[in-house]
């Protein structure tokens, strides 16, 4: 198992500090996440069903109505490498780790085209290319005119573009996902989650957009009843909620400059509405500093990046305040 964000209960054993004391900054989940209210008592009792309302909100939240739910991304992104060919894959890395993992389990070579552009992963020539967009670790972004020139090309050539979108809900103007499965764009596989934005990943529901015999095999291929019912009913709620959306996407905007600024004293800093990363030499030294204050950032050991999640109350940004105010790299 790949090691991700959020395991606060290890932390806790690791510093000896109790789980309560933590402020947990190791993911890009929205720290005010939508209020999820009492849900119906059919929803825990009954079988889901896919006429329950939730197809719906998502093809009117999202702009597609070809959208399959599944139980997060992750149950998407794991299954769909299975249903392709095999072949190569070009990564734009680096990228969520589960990505290319999945890909070479399933059996294709990865490419793997660090910091690259979209022109440039188009020069790999594989039938495939992956992309996050915003990048997560690294909060890159793909313009979305460049991305839709991409599919463009991989069409011509009977390829796919495989985007994941968990990080786009703040900036939906950037969205690929109205096109993909389309007739424009019957190559363009999309991925999306309520875990980031809507702040739900307890509750382990996204989409996969894209063509229906593709969306038929991933149906098939997950089995029946893949998101439970209180999922179901609560993600049709959210994503019907546009009084909550605005309000959260200004907020987020605003804390995201806010956490950019913060840390541009330490290094080069990237930012997306639900995240910033760091790029410093001094990022493990930093994580370790913050870790023994009990401040939980996402380190990755591969490139010197530490990824900061939003704090989520004036506590918690005091608390980030104080802790880098005493930071002194080696």
């Amino acid at each position: 198992m790949l090691e991700h964000g959020g395991k606060l209960r290890a932390a806790a054993a690791h510093y000896s500090i109790p789980v309560a004391d933590w402020l947990d900054l190791s993911t890009g989940i929205n720290p005010q996440g939508w209020p999820v209210p009492p849900l119906p008592p059919e929803a825990w009792q009954r079988l889901p069903e896919n006429d329950d309302g939730l197809e719906a909100a998502a093809a009117d939240y999202y702009g597609n109505p070809d959208g399959l739910p599944t139980a997060g991304s992750q149950a998407a992104l794991h299954c769909l490498p299975s249903l392709l060919p095999r072949a190569a894959v070009a990564c734009i890395a680096p990228l969520y780790a589960e990505h290319p993992q999945a890909w070479q389990q399933a059996g294709h070579k990865v490419r793997f085209l660090q910091n690259a552009t979209l022109p440039r992963a188009l020069t790999a020539t594989t039938p495939y290319v992956l992309l996050c967009n915003p990048n997560n670790p690294t909060a890159d972004r793909h313009p979305r005119e460049l991305a839709v020139d991409a599919a463009a090309q991989l069409k011509k050539r009977g390829g796919w573009l495989i985007v994941d979108e968990a990080f786009i809900d703040p900036t939906p103007e950037d969205s690929l996902t109205p096109l993909a499965g389309t007739a424009d764009a019957p190559n363009l596989i999309v991925l999306r989650s309520l875990g980031k934005f809507f702040g739900l990943a307890g509750a382990r529901v996204g989409f996969l957009f894209g063509a229906a015999d593709l969306r038929q095999r991933l149906a098939e291929a997950l089995g029946p009843w893949s998101v439970s019912g209180p999922a179901r009913a609560a993600a049709r709620l959210a994503l019907a909620d546009r009084t909550w959306q605005a309000a959260a996407r200004q907020r987020l905007s605003a804390d995201s400059e806010r956490l950019r600024t913060t840390l541009a004293r330490l290094g080069e800093v990237k930012a997306t509405p639900l995240f910033a990363t760091l790029n410093s030499p001094h990022a493990s030294g930093l994580h370790e500093h913050l870790a023994r204050q009990g401040i939980l950032t996402r380190r990755f050991d591969q490139q010197p990046l530490l990824r900061f999640g939003l704090p989520g109350d004036a506590a918690g940004w005091q608390r980030l305040d104080g802790a880098l105010a005493t930071w002194r790299p080696e």
